[in-house]
């Protein structure tokens, strides 16, 4: 008989094109999960893979009532992967990670641990890291600072994968782009409490990276999004009406000074290009406040409609019988075994 009851942790895991190790990292998440709980589910969600990833994963899913397989049809990105997870995953606390074998599960007690310090997140802090210096570590330290001084949110490794989450403060964060590096200052956002802890990084063994120097900037695109969002998401015109009165402001002083020309330096008007640039900013002002007023409507359509998912899922495999979505029980943790 399959096993209907709801789990108190779920593992959520992107697999790409990771033919070579979700069979150790299946045996890996087993065998860390063997002396703390029982009540635990994987959720590997299959990002459009081209190799053997789905069929391996589908065939351990279709033996094994713990693993559950989501299916994208194409390649979403890892950003799509871990949202479908977070709205798949059936337990009480959610944790991320990687598929490639480089975050470790033996450190996700750990993680479940400190958040029985009444921490909402617990993202993980690669301080050993075995990648390469140039093209990720370097990159990786940049953003990171950036990211902490931007978001206001102090943290070393915001590109770790290996995050605990409460479900419920997962399950209500929309995740578009790249942003689910942005998980942990979101949260925070939406009221969460946020903390970070050192865990283990191993070098990868088999397969290649997916990640890069252009990933980088990607993300720092999507940083910008984060802080419009984190500021301003409920208020543009604060931002539009804001930009608005400076153009106005600077364009009064330019008129000014073409008045003073004309005045004390007869100096024509109809020829000075400080006039024509005044009358343009006054224009261009008006312009912002429009669009803030605008960007305004847009946003309360936005909170007020039912919002729609980054992806399609083209099928689930799982080896139980279940569709309905579990009621969270605030702060239960997974139990640990006796």
């Amino acid at each position: 008989m399959k096993d209907n009851s709801f789990p108190d942790l779920s593992i959520v895991v992107p697999v790409y094109n990771e033919e070579d190790n979700v069979d150790d990292l299946i045996a890996a998440i087993t065998a860390a999960m063997q002396d703390y709980t029982d009540s635990y589910e994987v959720v590997l969600v299959d990002d459009g893979s081209t190799d053997q990833s789905f069929e391996i994963i589908k065939r351990h899913a279709m033996t094994n009532p713990k693993i559950r397989v989501i299916r994208f049809g194409v390649n979403y990105g890892q950003t799509a992967a871990i949202s479908a997870g977070f709205h798949h995953a059936r337990g009480r606390i959610l944790v991320t990670m990687d598929a490639d074998l480089q975050n470790d599960p033996t450190d996700i007690p750990m993680l479940i641990e400190k958040m029985q310090e009444d921490w909402d997140v617990v993202s993980g802090w690669r301080k050993d890291r075995f990648d390469t210096f140039l093209t990720r570590r370097l990159p990786s330290t940049m953003a990171n600072q950036l990211i902490s001084y931007i978001t206001g949110l102090k943290l070393k490794d915001y590109g770790c994968t290996l995050k605990a989450y409460r479900s419920d403060v997962a399950k209500r964060i929309e995740l578009y782009g790249e942003m689910h590096r942005f998980i942990p200052a979101l949260a925070r956002w939406g009221g969460a409490s946020v903390t970070e802890m050192v865990v283990k990084h191993h070098p990868r063994k088999k397969g290649t990276s997916k990640y890069g120097i252009s990933r980088t900037l990607r993300v720092l695109l999507d940083l910008f999004v984060v802080k419009f969002l984190m500021t301003y998401s409920t208020q543009p015109i604060q931002i539009f009406g804001g930009l608005g009165l400076l153009v106005f402001f600077l364009s009064v002083i330019l008129l000014g000074i073409v008045v003073v020309l004309r005045v004390f330096a007869n100096v024509d008007m109809s020829g000075n290009p400080l006039l024509y640039v005044s009358l343009t900013g006054v224009m261009l002002s008006v312009v912002f406040l429009f669009m803030g007023l605008q960007t305004e409507m847009q946003v309360r359509t936005y909170h007020e409609s039912q919002r729609k998912p980054i992806y399609h899922v083209k099928e689930i495999v799982e080896d139980m019988e279940s569709e309905s979505i579990p009621e969270i029980e605030e702060n239960r943790l997974p139990a640990p075994r006796n």
